[in-house]
């Protein structure tokens, strides 16, 4: 890979942009530029006081929203609300799974048994 000299520009990119402090008139001559007030205009102020209102207002509104989803959720919760249905089903689900558990076991322990009888009791199979 080729070293690329200082300030070269990748194809694609552009040049960063020369920002200077100083303007230039028509006939050449560079003239400062003024600087900028250190406070807010008065219409800046009012702007700003009406954007605090505006986001205060948003952000009452908002909470008010989540103190409503907030009291629904426990009010759901206590009178048996989506929670109590999403556990009811839940716990079907175990205890038909618990059942099917056991049922496998007591066939399990049925062909061992079966097969101890034939091998040791009835001697099918002489060893």
């Amino acid at each position: 890979m080729a070293k690329r000299a200082r300030g070269s520009v990748r194809p694609g990119q552009r040049r960063p942009i020369d920002r200077r402090p100083a303007t230039t008139t028509a006939s050449g001559a560079t003239t400062p530029t003024a600087p900028r007030p250190a406070g807010l205009t008065e219409a800046e102020t009012q702007r700003a006081a009406e954007l605090e209102k505006e986001l205060l207002a948003q952000e009452r509104a908002a909470e008010a929203v989540r103190s409503r989803a907030k009291d629904r959720t426990t009010r759901e919760v206590y009178t048996g609300g989506a929670l109590s249905i999403s556990a009811q089903q839940e716990y079907a689900y175990v205890a038909r799974d618990v059942r099917q558990i056991g049922l496998m076991a007591v066939i399990m322990l049925a062909i061992l048994f079966g097969l101890w009888f034939v091998i040791d009791v009835l001697h099918v199979i002489n060893l």
